[in-house]
């Protein structure tokens, strides 16, 4: 009987256990489930152990006992604060934003690549950023580098912020800067009147073409238009200064069916386009296509014994859209049979460096003081316009 009475009160024990396990809600039931269900696992396995010893009558403090353990299972949310510990890497992310902001991103990807000595500057910032010795520090350190790297190579000589150089015969692609400037001597007003035979689109044309040169001394401006049949016209003009050094454009335009410009800014050494775009470095004697000849006639007037065949000119000739630098070469004197009649002239030629660069032929007459005579000019594509003196007289 004893032995009866005691399995009818271990199993009372039990199913009060159970009923209380069961019908209580626990605080961390509602936001973790998983959570209660190993409670209720863990509790189940001890609770045969305590049968024995609960032999004595005290039933209900043999319940409350298995409740006392049930106080343990709080321990979770100390484990909920485990996952917050990635809490203090999470500054590490920040510090590294902030070094990845510094330069800009291609600069960063250069630097990356640049190499390693670099990262040896920087580890002290990433240590005080992260306090843990954790990858994630040596992550900033990959970084470091990008501001060591960032600005010296970006600032590059430009070229066509040369001013003009001029080569004498054998010295090959070595030019030697005109120091001081050469002497100018420029022409009187004039207007020059053209025949023009060329080619535009594999069809040939013939046409009319007129120059007018005028100034007073301190201003000047140069405008030059060809017209064709069924071609249209063109019109280029130049207006600008007169220094010591020649001419110093101020604006070039170039109209066929839309007008676009260049304007200079000698004070700032800089061009800009009204066709969008970038602007372009212009160092000293820098001319636009058009009073690029009047230039050149005034520089062989002024002294024409230094140019002698062979020699070199070179200066930064812009157009409405860009500025390059082009190189004449005095080929020597040439009488031409122009439809003004035969007329003595020096040849200045401008081969093309790249593709797409234009050829340029230029005679100028001394007898004209320098003037151009025949300009003739031919594309990458074949075109070309051919420019015969017909007529001069005063504006």
């Amino acid at each position: 009987m004893p032995r009866r009475a005691l399995v009818l009160i271990t199993a009372l024990v039990l199913a009060l256990h159970w009923l209380v396990l069961h019908g209580v809600p626990l605080a961390w039931d509602s936001p973790q489930p998983p959570a209660a269900g190993h409670v209720f696992s863990t509790r189940s396995v001890p609770a045969p152990p305590p049968a024995p010893a609960a032999a004595p009558e005290p039933t209900p403090v043999a319940v409350t006992a298995p409740m006392a353990p049930a106080a343990p299972p709080p321990k979770p949310p100390a484990r909920a604060k485990k996952p917050a510990q990635p809490a203090p890497a999470a500054p590490a992310s920040p510090a590294e934003d902030s070094l990845a902001v510094a330069p800009e991103a291609p600069v960063q990807v250069a630097a990356a690549d640049a190499g390693a000595p670099a990262p040896t500057s920087e580890p002290p910032a990433a240590s005080t950023a992260v306090p843990d010795p954790a990858p994630a520090a040596s992550a900033p350190q990959a970084e470091a580098p990008a501001p060591v790297a960032s600005a010296p190579p970006a600032e590059a000589p430009n070229p066509t912020a040369a001013g003009t150089e001029i080569a004498p015969p054998g010295s090959g692609t070595g030019r030697e800067a005109a120091t001081p400037p050469p002497p100018v001597r420029i022409p009187a007003p004039t207007r020059l009147a053209f025949d023009v035979s060329g080619q535009a689109k594999k069809f040939a044309y013939s046409a009319r073409a007129e120059l007018l040169w005028q100034h007073d001394g301190s201003r000047y401006e140069a405008r030059q238009e060809v017209s064709a049949f069924l071609v249209g016209s063109r019109t280029q003009r130049s207006v600008g200064a007169i220094t010591a050094q020649g001419l110093l454009p101020e604006k070039f335009s170039d109209k066929s069916r839309s007008e676009q410009a260049a304007h200079f800014d000698h004070a700032k050494g800089r061009v800009t386009f009204s066709a969008n775009t970038p602007e372009a470095a212009v160092g000293p004697g820098a001319q636009d296509r058009l009073s690029l000849f009047i230039q050149l006639g005034a520089m062989l007037a002024a002294d024409p014994g230094r140019f002698t065949p062979g020699t070199q000119v070179t200066l930064t000739t812009v157009s409405a859209r860009t500025a390059d630098r082009w190189t004449f070469t005095v080929e020597g004197p040439e009488t031409l049979d122009l439809p003004a009649g035969p007329t003595p002239a020096l040849k200045l030629l401008r081969l093309p460096r790249k593709d797409y660069d234009q050829k340029a032929e230029l005679w100028v007459a001394p007898g004209l003081n320098y003037l151009p005579v025949r300009i003739k000019l031919t594309q990458a594509n074949g075109d070309f316009a051919d420019l015969l003196l017909r007529s001069s007289s005063a504006p």
